[in-house]
């Protein structure tokens, strides 16, 4: 290997590094935009003249198209290019944000919302699969991974500060109206710094049928849980009607894919342990982290009686925490003890965090009770989710890395949609029924919240099983994914530096230094590169 690559691969890191940063900024505005819109809904609500049902809307329209394209936006990704799906989401969400700051009307609003929630759909659906292929070596990408899990997770956390303070200092407007600049400047930095990519191409099989009721399926299931069930209640006769209707567009897909000549999602993918594993968990954590933070929020509004702002803070060391851990540390966590552990952990945290939100007392006090609580529950979700994440990809073909990243976030979303339409039904169920009987109000609504907790808790609790069930260690090299390239040179010493070699005149960091580390270093290990291509 000679010494006149290497400056151009440390140049080739800065940009694979830059260009990280700027996918994480295009996921930060679309998670930040989930959550401050929950803080500027009274504003919304008392200027556009909103009933208290039909408000639900302006969350719900996003839900539906957010949550029912993920799938789909990331099997486009892996045919037509990641970058230029990531890109088309950029500007159709920035349109979209736009016209939502421009309402003037309910219609016009909702409307915004749905398209604004196709935008983000293409957008964050590919994002993981990009970040994957940037980032083959295992180190490098469990650090790239935790970075893109910390801006994942802790984005809602800083939306309800964020939204507390333009929603409180300015209007409602500019919580949208702020989108704008950053999809701009988001758009042309990835146009500059993240790798085109030609994708299979349409030739491959785009499975339309498949798509369609994959697509409708989901849209359905989430249109169901935030309308009639949490309207109508679980067992309502149209609930279950359109449950069963879901449910059946959902079986269809699963025959599709088994008869399909170029099925959209291959049951083979399937197969992994680790991705079924991952993904489960994700679904089933989700559901109590999404809730728990939700009426987290009421709690802190309806019995500290903080106003958004307060409320952002209180919040931020769940934010502190996660960012320390996931950014920093969360990559030694996981090379030396590995995924499946690092995500155990996690889980346990989290898990004890909510029991401990689940005996808190009406009046409790934050430095004392609360703040123990959100930085434990940061800690967890800093060591469990880039853990996830990078499993969710376990041994995934470079082909299929739009599709498997889709996944991880589809997974993720309906989890929280159901999470927190069923937490939050429940809740409200057992605050009416205490205080129809002659509880007082802070008294019912505190066993609503306690009840809430202790589910989320028992959620969570359930998914660490499924995570010490299903989980195993990563695959250190996966030949599939591969797909006959050479990923790994053999060392000539344990103290050998890391090679790099040229890929169609760029540079990739091939190897770790010290082999006999590796197995306990790995979190997620496969190459991407492009087919045909020699690395020597």
């Amino acid at each position: 290997m000679t010494t006149s690559v290497l400056p151009v691969a440390t140049e080739n890191d800065r940009s694979r590094w830059l260009a990280l940063y700027v996918l994480c900024g295009s996921m930060l505005m679309i998670v930040l935009d989930a959550t401050i819109v929950n803080v500027a809904l009274p504003a919304i609500r008392s200027d556009l003249h909103f009933t208290p049902a039909s408000l639900a809307w302006v969350v719900n329209a996003y839900l539906i198209s957010f949550g029912g394209l993920l799938l789909l936006a990331g099997r486009l990704g892996d045919l037509v290019g990641r970058r230029r799906i990531f890109l088309t989401g950029l500007v159709v969400f920035t349109l979209a944000s736009a016209g939502c700051g421009f309402a003037v009307n309910q219609q016009m609003l909702v409307a915004a919302r749905f398209v604004q929630g196709i935008g983000g759909a293409l957008t964050s659906a590919v994002v993981l699969g990009m970040i994957v292929s940037m980032f083959p070596a295992p180190q490098e990408q469990a650090k790239a991974i935790g970075v893109f899990a910390f801006v994942a997770s802790a984005g809602g956390a800083v939306g309800l500060l964020a939204g507390g303070v333009i929603a409180q200092a300015i209007s409602w407007h500019w919580i949208f109206f702020v989108n704008v600049p950053i999809g701009i400047a988001v758009a042309l930095a990835s146009r500059r710094l993240v790798p085109a990519d030609n994708g299979q191409g349409f030739g491959a099989g785009a499975d339309v049928a498949g798509a369609g009721l994959v697509t409708s399926a989901l849209m359905l299931a989430v249109y169901t849980i935030v309308k009639p069930a949490a309207e109508k209640g679980w067992l309502a006769p149209e609930t279950l009607a359109l449950a069963a209707v879901s449910l059946a567009l959902l079986a269809g897909f699963v025959v599709r894919q088994r008869y399909a000549r170029s099925p959209l999602v291959p049951l083979e993918l399937l197969r992994s342990r680790n991705l079924v594993g991952a993904n489960l968990i994700q679904l089933i954590g989700a559901a109590g982290m999404f809730g728990a933070f939700f009426l987290g929020t009421l709690y802190l509004q309806n019995l500290r009686h903080y106003n958004a702002l307060q409320i952002g803070l209180a919040f931020l060391p769940v934010t502190i925490c996660m960012g320390t851990l996931s950014v920093r540390y969360s990559e030694r966590l996981i090379t030396r003890f590995g995924a499946r552990t690092a995500a155990l952990l996690g889980l346990a945290l989290m898990a004890l965090a909510l029991a401990l939100l689940a005996i808190a007392p009406a009046n409790a006090d934050y430095m004392t009770q609360l703040l123990p609580t959100m930085a434990l529950l940061g800690l967890g979700a800093g060591a469990c989710f880039p853990a996830l994440i990078g499993l969710g990809m376990d041994g995934v073909k470079p082909h299929q890395a739009g599709l498997a990243s889709g996944l991880v976030n589809t997974t993720a979303q309906i989890g929280g949609a159901l999470g927190l339409a069923a937490l939050a039904t429940l809740s409200s169920t057992q605050t009416h029924r205490l205080a129809e009987s002659g509880h007082g109000q802070d008294a019912a609504l505190l066993s609503g919240y306690h009840l809430a907790f202790w589910i989320a808790a028992g959620l969570i609790t359930v998914a660490a099983v499924i995570a010490a069930k299903l989980l195993t260690r990563p695959n250190a090299a996966s030949p599939a994914a591969v797909e006959g390239v050479s990923t790994y040179a053999e060392p000539t010493s344990a103290s050998a530096t890391p090679a790099f070699a040229a890929v169609d005149g760029t540079s990739r960091t091939l190897l770790d230094a010290r082999p006999a580390e590796a197995d306990d270093r790995v979190m997620l290990a496969y190459a991407t590169a492009a087919p045909g291509h020699d690395v020597s």
